[in-house]
């Protein structure tokens, strides 16, 4: 497992603390779980989701026609 180091304030610091034992986690597996949150790692259907609410069995889904791609002027 990689390992990180970074520098926050001491503000920063005290509140992450603070938060990782309202959890009832260490600091590092706080901010582990931050950083896999942020990352979206793990994001995606839950396990079994398919299982409970099954597949669509209707018609086919149609999508509607897109409007075209809005073009903006460069930011200089």
């Amino acid at each position: 497992m990689a390992q990180l180091h970074c520098y926050v304030p001491e503000d920063i610091a005290r509140q992450a603390q603070r938060r990782a034992a309202q959890s009832g986690l260490s600091l590092s597996r706080y901010l582990a779980e931050l950083v896999k949150r942020d990352a979206g790692i793990g994001a995606g259907w839950p396990e079994g989701y398919f299982d409970i609410f099954g597949t669509w069995e209707g018609e086919p889904l149609n999508r509607p026609p897109q409007q075209p791609v809005e073009e903006r002027l460069e930011i200089k």
